[in-house]
């Protein structure tokens, strides 16, 4: 139980920083957003839980093809904005439609035998 409190503060507090460090620096905050601590710290939990690397390099794996796209929030997310339709509409409009490309993406992978 200590483990699982353990690791849900830590994830929570790089969380919390991240979110700090951006009210003072956008860009500091971006950067520190752009390198995958969450992958990062899911893969270090995964081999802590299994203590084998098998598990983390899967997963690795199988974020490279999911990358492109999660690029569509971080494109669709400004561009809504800017056609002045308010934060949360365009949030929704932007996960949904990077939930969508995940979906696509699994789909063409598939077709060409690329088990996800």
């Amino acid at each position: 139980m200590y483990y699982y409190i353990t690791k849900i503060v830590i994830t929570t507090l790089l969380i919390v920083l991240i979110s700090e460090i951006t009210k003072r620096s956008s860009l500091v905050g971006a950067l520190l957003a752009a390198v995958p601590l969450v992958s990062i710290l899911a893969m270090t939990w995964m081999y802590i839980d299994t203590n084998t690397s098998n598990t983390a390099v899967e997963f690795s794996n199988k974020i490279v093809w999911l990358i492109a796209p999660s690029m569509t929030l971080f494109i669709m997310f400004p561009i809504l904005i800017k056609k002045g339709i308010h934060f949360y509409p365009s949030m929704a409009i932007s996960v949904a439609s990077t939930i969508i490309a995940y979906y696509l993406m699994i789909l063409i992978l598939e077709k060409f035998g690329i088990k996800m």
